[in-house]
């Protein structure tokens, strides 16, 4: 059974979504401000946060950011706010999903079955214990689910460990976007080309170089991205 944290100012939508959950088999832990979640957070097993933006004392943003130095758990952002620049805003500073209010039940609790299953599946990947894949100065624990650059641990999130581990897998081949987001997010592809490319943005950031002139996650123009050939598995 999977641990949730649901934290919102809102009481009612606290509640509400505790339901939703609870139906699906899932344990709810709550809290009404980002304080609050980052306390639960350091004394409870948490598989994954549902956060609200607009929030008391520490609002969701600035929660995640904190969140983010050291825990790679599912994060799903709730907001009133739908404009582009505010789910690119959520995504970049490391949330994995983004529901705009109101969201129907059955939207919410298909999204958290896909983050878990997503970090399942990256705690399982290939069913390959201890298996390890290495490209250029990076070393993918597949296992573990974590990943190391000249022996510092990284601190990537679920999705960009997803999705740096599939294009790792595949090196050497041109993955387009709607396959990613698919194998990653584990739904068909139903969003804007911008949730893959700032996740990719992002993961560039962690492991090149040089991001400006990335080396290991390449570009292909309009049909994807691929991973520099002479990946070690």
């Amino acid at each position: 059974m999977a641990n949730i944290l649901v934290c919102d100012d809102d009481k009612d939508i606290v509640e509400a979504i505790e339901i939703y959950l609870t139906q699906e088999g899932y344990h709810i832990l709550k809290a009404y401000d980002g304080q609050e979640a980052l306390d639960i957070l350091n004394s409870e097993t948490v598989d994954l946060l549902i956060i609200d933006v607009m929030m008391p004392r520490l609002d969701g943003i600035r929660a995640t950011v904190k969140i983010r130095e050291s825990n790679p758990l599912p994060i799903i952002i709730l907001s009133a706010k739908s404009e582009d620049t505010d789910k690119i805003l959520g995504l970049n500073i490391g949330a994995d999903d983004y529901i705009t209010k109101p969201f129907s039940p059955k939207e919410l609790v298909f999204r958290v079955k896909a983050q878990l299953r997503r970090l399942e599946y990256n705690k399982t990947a290939e069913a390959a214990a201890g298996r390890r894949i290495r490209v250029g100065g990076l070393e993918i624990d597949v296992d573990g689910s974590r990943v190391y650059q000249d022996g510092r641990e990284l601190g990537l999130t679920a999705r960009e460990f997803g999705i740096l581990l599939y294009l790792a897998e595949n090196a050497g081949k041109i993955i387009s976007k709607d396959r990613l987001y698919e194998q990653v997010w584990g739904e068909l592809s139903a969003v804007c080309d911008n949730t893959i490319m700032v996740h990719i943005r992002h993961l560039r950031e962690k492991i090149e170089k040089d991001p400006s002139r990335p080396a290991l996650i390449l570009t292909v123009k309009g049909l994807g991205y691929r991973m520099a050939a002479g990946t070690g598995k």
